[in-house]
């Protein structure tokens, strides 16, 4: 599957603009990212969870669950698709919107506190 660099990007944003109000309204401090693949310092990270799992996207910060009264002036918690993984998996255009979908809403679901069991529990 092919995408452009701007075309993927849309994907992303319509994904967001997707999400329900709630969602939207309750997400904090937060910057979505699209990188064609993870750095080798997040790779590092992942390794010890996944070392041979083809990653989608990753969330990295404290979750709303997690975050107490000292939370504040933190940088951005990040979450990033990484979009030449996301186009190696879509059999085509349709499958790769829904991919798209499905790894934002995933990890929104780590900025929200949900683990990988609770994420999995609910299809995602």
């Amino acid at each position: 599957m092919q995408a452009s660099a701007s075309e993927f990007d849309e994907l992303v944003a319509q994904a967001l603009d997707g999400l329900p109000a709630w969602v939207q309204e309750r997400m904090d401090n937060v910057a979505v990212l699209v990188a064609p693949w993870p750095t080798a310092d997040q790779r590092r990270r992942m390794a010890t969870r996944s070392p041979h799992r083809l990653v989608l996207g990753l969330y990295e910060g404290v979750p709303l669950t997690r975050r107490g009264r000292g939370y504040n002036l933190q940088a951005p918690d990040r979450i990033t698709l990484f979009s030449a993984a996301l186009l190696r998996v879509a059999r085509d255009r349709d499958h790769l919107v829904e991919l798209v979908q499905r790894t934002v809403m995933h990890e929104i679901g780590h900025h929200f506190g949900f683990g990988e069991a609770d994420l999995s529990r609910i299809g995602l």
